[in-house]
């Protein structure tokens, strides 16, 4: 039988137990995950660029996108690169984690959909090629027209080149000590409508796309980051009131405390992941009040409609906010 445990707090995804059942080498310093529920029954459906918060037995939650098939109903896939400097978690999982071990599951979530367009081009960098390669599966099974261009440090440090390989040329395989930095106007050209493009890798590949598509239609390009850029100072410095609607608790946040510390320290645990603003774990509808979004998730519109945020993170430009927590 599946067990699931809810965090405690309302509006925190409830939390699937699952099983580790496979655990692979996919290139120097990436592995593979597969985990599956307990009884074998159905998981919860997801779609390219989705993730899911997986919470390890050591107590840590990490993010990490799906990678695998996503018309497998029993089987969730992840790709996890060693950090140098793991906060313990890649650590633990790289290290520690052994098939047949219990975790829990939250999600999955999409803060990197793949939209409907008749052509793409994929840009990824290093372990950015996870979020990515659902997507170009998605892309080809449409018949839509795409192109993928894919860089690392060395081929050896490259996961799913196997995967990859089927595609022929329309995948660029470029890694750094044979080619040196991707060629990014090059690869994207010029300006021009219809196209959707897509990137996820390290900051400095991100910034670079940014810099390379400044002049392409509106909402063309689509990035997914690892970590948030540095935020400017906060709208407000004095505290404020976060006031919790379905129990008419308020809370106050000081300018020392983040919004998911506050609501901690009374008893309401959101779960969350990276607090760092670039996951989504702790995604929180507001319902009254102008939130100061600090996070690296949502887009221009996104901000402008402040009908949610991301607590680990963003804060408040008025005196009083409601959330529907």
């Amino acid at each position: 039988m599946t067990a699931t445990f809810p965090v405690t707090g309302t509006g925190a995804a409830d939390v699937a137990t699952l099983r580790v059942t496979g655990k692979h080498v996919q290139a120097d310093g990436v592995l593979t995950l597969e985990l599956a529920s307990p009884s074998g029954s159905r998981l919860r459906d997801w779609t390219p660029g989705a993730h899911i918060d997986l919470v390890l037995p050591n107590g840590l939650t990490r993010q990490y996108s799906l990678c695998g098939d996503r018309w497998d109903s029993t089987t969730y896939r992840v790709g996890v690169l060693r950090e140098p400097e793991s906060r313990g978690g890649s650590s633990f999982v790289h290290e520690q984690l052994q098939v047949g071990d219990l975790v829990g599951v939250g999600g999955p979530r999409n803060n990197f959909p793949l939209v409907p367009s008749e052509q793409y081009l994929f840009v990824a960098g290093g372990i950015g090629i996870t979020p990515i390669l659902p997507m170009v599966r998605q892309a080809d099974l449409l018949g839509a027209d795409w192109r993928l261009l894919y860089g690392g440090r060395h081929r050896a440090s490259m996961a799913f080149l196997d995967e990859l390989a089927p595609y022929g040329d329309r995948v660029q395989v470029r890694p750094q000590d044979e080619f040196g930095l991707l060629d990014l106007p090059a690869f994207v050209g010029e300006p021009r409508e219809g196209i959707r493009i897509y990137s996820c890798g390290p900051a400095p590949l991100l910034d670079a796309m940014e810099r390379t598509c400044a002049y392409w239609p509106p909402s063309s390009l689509r990035v997914e980051r690892f970590v948030a850029d540095e935020a400017a100072a906060p709208a407000r410095t004095a505290p404020f009131e976060v006031e919790l609607a379905r129990t008419g608790t308020t809370v106050t946040v000081t300018p020392d405390l983040t919004v998911l510390e506050a609501l901690n320290r009374v008893g309401v645990e959101v779960l969350s992941s990276c607090r760092r603003g670039v996951c989504g774990t702790c995604e929180i509808p507001v319902l009254a009040g102008r939130p100061d979004h600090r996070d690296a998730l949502l887009d221009d519109d996104e901000r402008q409609a402040d009908d949610c945020m991301y607590v680990c993170v963003s804060r408040s430009r008025d005196e009083r906010l409601v959330l529907d927590l």
